[in-house]
């Protein structure tokens, strides 16, 4: 059990090494300005610039580390990965505006951010497909921006492959029962649904079933299927039961004195 004083002397050490960040940024800037050769320094320089928050930063320092190696599969990585925090950032500063100052030209920018993290989803995952086709967790966040740009026949028709994964078949059922959804196809959205959610040979993870469910519930009632409605309702509230508890077991405990 940790001390009041182990907690102050980890504070300290937290907050001496962000105070150092800065110092080491520059550091390493000189560096490169003067020997521009070391793709260790481009990917520690980006790194600092992630954690402060720096996206676009980090991605004008990685962009320069491929120029010196456009083959360095780190670089690449950390290059994406730092395209799509620069897309969120702008995506979360818009919102955050939004809900302040609710105006026709902060709708459009919110609109315009939105559509931006929703292609720049496609054309990271869809770049790391093409490298590693076996990776299909990305065809998952690729249906995802899909949906998003309410482009419903291209989501579904990227989920294929995942319907016979099972880590990805109960995410895949319920983002084709959403594209289904929109696209009026109700009893087709029912069925994608209750294919993530009530699989027989595996489980589905609670967090999955959840939404799947709640909206198989809403479709039952719609279409007045009222002994479905009550199957879903009870197996809805069996999986809300699972993820509380899976919740409150993953919660940091607090510990007295």
């Amino acid at each position: 059990m940790a001390t009041s004083a182990d907690d102050t002397a980890t504070a300290s050490g937290q907050e001496r090494a962000a105070r150092a960040l800065p110092g080491r940024r520059q550091q390493l800037e000189q560096h490169i300005r003067e020997n521009a050769v070391g793709i260790e320094l481009y990917l520690e320089l980006a790194a600092l610039h992630r954690v402060e928050d720096r996206p676009l930063e980090a991605k004008r320092v990685l962009k320069e580390a491929l120029q010196l190696d456009k083959h360095d599969v780190r670089v690449l990585w950390q290059y994406e990965e730092a395209v799509l925090a620069r897309s969120m950032q702008q995506l979360r500063e818009v919102a955050d505006l939004a809900a302040r100052l609710n105006t026709p030209e902060v709708q459009r920018e919110l609109e315009r951010s939105q559509t931006d993290w929703a292609n720049r989803r496609l054309e990271v995952c869809r770049a790391r497909i093409a490298r590693d086709p076996d990776k299909h967790a990305f065809r998952l966040v690729i249906a995802e921006a899909l949906l998003d740009l309410e482009m419903y026949k291209e989501a579904c028709d990227e989920l294929e492959p995942c319907y016979e994964i099972d880590s990805c078949t109960a995410p895949a059922r319920l983002i084709q029962g959403k594209c289904l959804a929109a696209m009026d196809d109700l009893l087709g959205a029912l069925a994608a649904f209750r294919a993530g959610a009530l699989r027989r040979s595996v489980n589905a993870p609670a967090k999955y079933r959840v939404p799947s469910l709640a909206a198989a519930c809403e479709i039952a009632k719609q279409l007045g299927l009222q002994l479905s409605y009550q199957r879903y309702t009870h197996s809805l509230q069996i999986a809300e039961q699972e993820l509380a508890e899976e919740k409150s077991f993953q919660a940091p405990v607090e510990h007295s004195g």
